[in-house]
């Protein structure tokens, strides 16, 4: 959709008198749902479910309480694989319904007959063993290797392989749910959770503000919890909470300094779950409770900024929500912004600067790749008939970032600070797609930006920056940079001064020292001086195997086994993996590899790495 559309679009997408919907707005069509929520919504769920870990099922009844418009006769959900056992209306009323033929990406739609006044929906169902929003851990897959595990993914559109859903981030409904496991283990979902385990084994569940399908998630297993105070804490397996809670015990006043700058936590707390190494990402900013990677702890809190960015949606998520994932850049636009200001209060302006132009860099070296790469540079995607979870990832997060500080510094952050203040006490958040969202802000926010319409038009459709576009470098990189110019000269790394260094700055110098033909010898002895290799910071080390496979220091090839072995976050596994690719000395390595791991992987970064290593 180009921005010479953006009047047309807008007058489909402004608010409508609709006395059933609450926001009294119609709600875009969003190309990867079936649902048609402008006729039936649901907007309260009652879930029970039982999960099983010998068939890897949930067996559950999801009552839906639905607002309808006059004449509807029909309400839709989203499914993917799950098998419809039994519907009722009501006081349990039997009613027909059908599920169409299913499509590869988007399942099946759910299509349910109502009567006259029909108020809630009850869906018995149970999962596949193969759902795509659930990961079922064997015992020797977990820390503690005592008990299975269980956790959901459900960006983008996963889900309705677990939930019968309207699953379109532009719906939300609140949600009360009884979940029973298997005594001895824990039970966690997007909502306050217990301290405890249950002895009985069933679990409750209440959050009465409402949520999108893709933040509905659960989690169970042998974990525990430990409190840093009355409204945030730690739950891990036994054998990672002590390491967990020392990695994340700036959590309390990370979230004063955004209640500084932003006012109260929209939510009531903020807990983080360590999960075991498959989870596929950094970090899941599942309302109440973050879902984390174990990659996250390093043992210096050097990786926490991204803890930082999933608070950051505590507050950016009520400001707006994005019809479509069409719209995904939506979602991190003002998250990247408030991320930085956290950062900025709890370790000052020169350390957020550093992560920053470490994203600059890494999307300049991404303009510079495959076609492939170049359409992922595009933020706002055609995403017609394909899978969103193929296409939106790091570059668009890095290209968002780049687009928030150009506005950054065209109107300062003050300017920037009270208008999102403004926004969360003045009003709930508004469904947008980009059309209406650029219309309406340009009115508000932009008018004094450089984001004219040339400008917009190439950070959201086009694989490149505006000519306009001056990246800020940190200034604690010049001194890198003339370290790193004496180590290429020759020098010894154990005489120059880099004692002070954060792992940001490790990271920026493996970077600078990435140019020519670097010889193994002397990549072996500053890894033998540093240790790279065998760091405990998964993303400097998966910058130092991006550049020795480079080069053809293989002799750490053993090091890049054992990461991909234990890594299960994509955006790690897909670096790694890409320069295995590209190195043809070792695509049999990468070809092996994953045949041997991809079970232990996410199926999110498993169709991720396919499409590397199957170009």
């Amino acid at each position: 959709m180009k921005l010479h559309r953006l009047a047309a679009c807008l007058a489909m997408l402004i608010c409508q008198a609709c006395s059933w919907y609450a926001a009294q707005e119609t709600i875009p069509i969003d190309p990867h749902s079936y649902s048609q929520p402008n006729k039936a919504l649901a907007s309260h769920l009652a879930w029970k479910g039982q999960v099983d870990f010998t068939l890897k099922r949930i067996t559950a009844r999801a009552s839906w309480v639905i607002e309808t418009e006059k004449d509807a006769d029909t309400i839709v959900f989203d499914t993917y694989g799950l098998v419809i056992t039994e519907v009722l209306l009501d006081n349990e009323q039997p009613t027909a319904w059908k599920l169409d033929r299913a499509d590869a990406i988007l399942g099946s739609a759910l299509r349910i007959a109502l009567k006259k006044g029909t108020q809630t929906v009850h869906i018995q169902y149970h999962t596949s063993s193969n759902a795509k929003g659930l990961q079922w851990l064997e015992t020797d897959q977990t820390s503690n290797q005592q008990h299975p595990f269980l956790f959901s993914q459900g960006q983008a559109i996963l889900t309705r392989s677990w939930l019968p859903c309207q699953d379109s981030p532009a719906l939300r409904f609140s949600f009360d749910a009884e979940l029973k496991v298997p005594p001895g283990l824990m039970a966690v979902m997007s909502a306050p959770n217990s301290a405890h385990k249950s002895l009985s084994g069933t679990y409750h569940f209440s959050n009465p503000k409402p949520i999108p399908a893709y933040l509905f998630s659960l989690a169970v297993g042998d974990f525990e919890y430990k409190a840093f105070d009355d409204r945030s804490g730690i739950f891990a397996e036994k054998s990672m909470l002590e390491s967990a809670w020392q990695e994340f015990a700036n959590l309390p006043p990370m979230i004063k300094a955004a209640e500084r700058l932003f006012g109260d936590m929209p939510w009531s707390r903020f807990d983080v779950l360590v999960l075991p190494p498959s989870f596929p990402f950094g970090g899941m900013e599942n309302p109440m409770i973050m879902f984390a990677a174990p990659t996250l702890i390093a043992g210096d809190r050097s990786l926490t900024n991204l803890v930082a960015h999933e608070l950051a949606h505590a507050w950016s998520d009520q400001l707006l929500k994005h019809a479509s994932w069409e719209d995904f850049w939506l979602n991190e636009f003002f998250t990247s912004y408030i991320e930085r200001r956290i950062i900025e209060e709890m370790e000052g302006p020169s350390y957020a600067e550093m992560m920053h132009s470490l994203s600059n860099l890494e999307l300049a070296r991404n303009l510079a790749h495959s076609k492939m790469q170049k359409q992922a540079l595009i933020l706002v995607p055609d995403l017609e008939g394909k899978d969103p979870d193929l296409v939106l990832g790091a570059l668009s997060y890095q290209k968002v970032t780049a687009m928030m500080m150009q506005l950054e510094n065209s109107l300062g952050k003050k300017s920037i600070d009270q208008w999102i203040k403004k926004r969360l006490e003045s009003r709930p958040a508004r469904v947008y797609n980009t059309s209406s969202f650029v219309e309406t802000y340009q009115k508000e926010l932009f008018a004094s930006s450089p984001l004219d319409v040339t400008t917009l038009n190439t950070w959201l459709y086009a694989p490149a920056l505006p000519n306009n576009y001056v990246p800020r470098i940190s200034a604690r990189f010049a001194n890198v940079e003339a370290v790193a110019g004496l180590w290429l000269q020759g020098e010894e790394i154990t005489y120059l001064p880099t004692g002070a260094w954060s792992v940001y700055e490790w990271m920026y110098f493996l970077r600078v020292i990435n140019q020519g033909q670097l010889p193994e010898a002397r990549l072996a002895a500053l890894d033998e001086t540093l240790q790279f290799s065998s760091s405990g910071n998964a993303e400097l080390q998966a910058v130092w195997f991006q550049l020795i496979l480079q080069h053809n220091y293989l002799g750490a090839l053993p090091a890049v086994e054992a990461y991909v072995a234990k890594t299960g976050r994509r955006k790690l596994l897909l670096v790694v993996y890409t320069a295995l690719w590209n190195n043809l000395l070792c695509r049999d390595k990468a070809m092996l590899w994953f045949d041997k791991y991809q079970m232990r992987y996410h199926p999110v970064a498993r169709n991720s790495i396919q499409q590397v290593l199957h170009p």
